[in-house]
């Protein structure tokens, strides 16, 4: 799932956040990435900056990528996506001229609202 919020978090704070939407304590984090709770607590509270090895284990760790983790304003893109073969279309499709870029881009809005108002539909 990709998450476009424009909110400005702090490094911490996305490591709080991406930690507790997989339900780790910070042990559990730490375990995974080769650390220990302290060292996660002091990442998490700002008072050091990871390393950048450490930031590469925390986005594999968290399936993001490490441009979110990093900087602000950069969406939440897994790193793992179950149709890697849509990713390797859409770098090609980047070359397109602008015109068919916004009509590919109408056709998949086109798309996305069919599924929700199947989805809608089946609610009913």
């Amino acid at each position: 799932m990709v998450n476009n919020r424009s909110t400005k978090l702090s490094l911490g704070e996305k490591i709080v956040e991406l930690r507790k939407e997989k339900g780790w304590s910070q042990d559990e984090l730490a375990e995974k990435i080769g650390s220990d709770g302290r060292q996660i607590s002091k990442y998490e509270n700002n008072k050091i900056t990871p390393s950048t090895e450490v930031l590469i284990k925390l986005a594999r760790a968290f399936n993001t990528s490490i441009d979110y983790l990093a900087f602000d304003d950069m969406p939440k893109i897994p790193l793992t996506f179950k149709y890697n073969n849509l990713i390797t279309k859409f770098e090609v499709l980047d070359e397109l001229p602008e015109e068919d870029k916004k009509a590919l881009l109408l056709l998949i809005d086109a798309v996305i609202a069919k599924d929700k108002l199947k989805k809608l539909a089946s609610t009913v």
